[in-house]
C-alpha cells in the first residue's frame, strides 16, 4: 500500500494499463505537453510518446468521436473532458454512437472506450461548470457510470473500466483530486463494477451515497452517533451496474433509508434508488424512502448561495433524524 492523492492513484492506473496493453492510449485537451488541468496526466507525454498521449483541438465532440472510432477499431482509447460540463456538446457521440453500436451491429462491434474527467459542484465555478449530470448517462442503456469516492478505488475502478469491452462513464469528481488515501501498489488491483462497498456498518438507518457525498456522509453518521443513532452508510461506487442486493440486506436490518447525491434532487440518481428500495423491500420498511440533494437552481457563483445550494452533511443528518422520527 502507497498513500497517494486521488489524482495520483489515478494516473498510476493509466500508466499501468498503458504499459499492460500497447492499444490503450489517451487523448483530449491539453492532456499531453500541459499534463492535464488537474495534473492527472502528468509524465505520460514523456514516457509513451505522442502517437499514445494526444492532444486534441478544444471540440468535445471531436475528442468522443475520435475515441468512439479508434475503440470500435480495436484500441482502448480513455477520453478526457477538462469538465463534464463540457462533455454536454458530445452527447451525440456518446449516447447514439458509443452507446449503441454494440447493440446496433448484432454484437459484432465493440466499444471500449472510457470517457472520464472532473465531475461535480463547487468552487466557484457557477452554473455552466458546476453541475452533476451522472443520471443523464445512468439513464442510457449502453454505458456503464462510475464515481469512486476514494483514491483506492480510483486506481482500482479506473483500471477495471479501461479493461472492459463496453464505453464506461468515469466520473472523478473534482473535491477529490486532492483528498489522500492508501493505494494498492499491485499492478493487478481492480474493483469490480456492480459492487457497493460497506464503509460504516449501522443498525438504526441506512445511507446509501456515492462521489463526494460519502465522505459527507459519514461526517454526518459520526455526528449522529454522538446522539444515538447508528448508520450504515453505502458507498454505490457504481450506478450502472447498480449493486440493489448489498442496500436491500442494509434495509432488511435497519428497515430505514435515506439516498444521497450532489446533483439536483429533482429527477435524480436517489429518487431510483429509493424507488427500488420501495419496490423490494415495502414490508421491511418502518418509515418511507427519503433523498438528499442538491437545490433544484442552476449554481450560483456567491459563495453564501454556492453553499446554499450544495447539499451537506448537515442535510443528510437532518433527513436521517426524520427517518428515525
Amino acid at each position: 500500500m502507497a498513500l497517494m492523492r486521488y489524482s495520483e492513484a489515478l494516473r498510476l492506473a493509466l500508466r499501468e494499463e498503458m504499459r499492460r496493453d500497447e492499444r490503450v492510449f489517451v487523448c483530449g485537451e491539453e492532456v499531453g505537453r500541459y499534463q492535464g488541468t488537474f495534473r492527472v496526466t502528468e509524465g505520460l507525454l514523456d514516457e509513451f510518446g505522442e502517437r499514445r498521449v494526444v492532444d486534441t483541438p478544444i471540440s468535445e465532440i471531436g475528442i468522443a468521436g475520435m475515441a468512439t472510432g479508434a475503440a470500435m477499431a480495436g484500441l482502448r482509447p480513455i477520453a478526457e473532458f477538462m469538465t463534464w460540463s463540457f462533455a454536454l456538446s458530445a452527447m451525440d457521440q456518446i449516447v447514439n454512437h458509443a452507446a449503441k453500436i454494440t447493440y446496433m451491429s448484432g454484437g459484432r462491434i465493440r466499444c471500449p472506450v472510457v470517457f472520464r474527467g472532473p465531475a461535480g459542484t463547487g468552487n466557484q465555478l457557477s452554473a455552466q461548470h458546476s453541475q452533476s449530470l451522472e443520471s443523464w448517462y445512468a439513464h442510457t442503456p449502453g454505458l456503464k457510470v462510475v464515481l469512486p469516492a476514494n483514491a483506492a478505488d480510483a486506481k482500482g475502478l479506473l483500471k477495471t473500466a479501461i479493461r472492459d469491452d463496453n464505453p464506461v462513464i468515469f466520473m472523478e469528481h473534482a473535491g477529490l483530486y486532492a483528498q489522500r488515501g492508501e493505494v494498492p501498489e499491485d499492478p493487478d488491483f481492480t474493483v469490480p463494477f456492480g459492487v457497493a462497498s460497506v464503509v460504516r456498518e449501522g443498525s438504526d438507518v441506512t445511507v446509501a451515497a456515492y462521489s463526494i457525498m460519502v465522505g459527507k456522509c459519514l461526517a454526518a453518521a459520526e455526528a449522529l452517533a454522538a446522539e444515538g443513532v447508528s448508520c450504515e452508510v453505502i458507498d454505490l461506487r457504481t450506478l450502472v451496474p447498480l449493486d440493489m442486493d448489498t442496500v436491500l440486506a442494509s434495509v432488511r436490518k435497519t428497515h430505514r433509508a435515506v439516498v444521497v447525491q450532489e446533483e439536483w434532487r429533482n429527477v435524480g440518481f436517489a429518487a431510483e434508488v429509493a424507488a427500488r428500495i420501495a419496490e423490494e423491500a415495502f414490508d421491511e420498511l418502518d418509515a418511507p424512502p427519503l433523498r438528499v440533494g442538491g437545490a433544484d437552481v442552476p449554481m450560483p457563483y456567491a459563495r453564501n448561495l454556492e453553499r446554499a445550494a450544495i447539499a451537506s452533511s448537515e442535510d443528510v443528518v437532518a433527513a436521517v433524524k426524520r427517518a428515525v422520527a
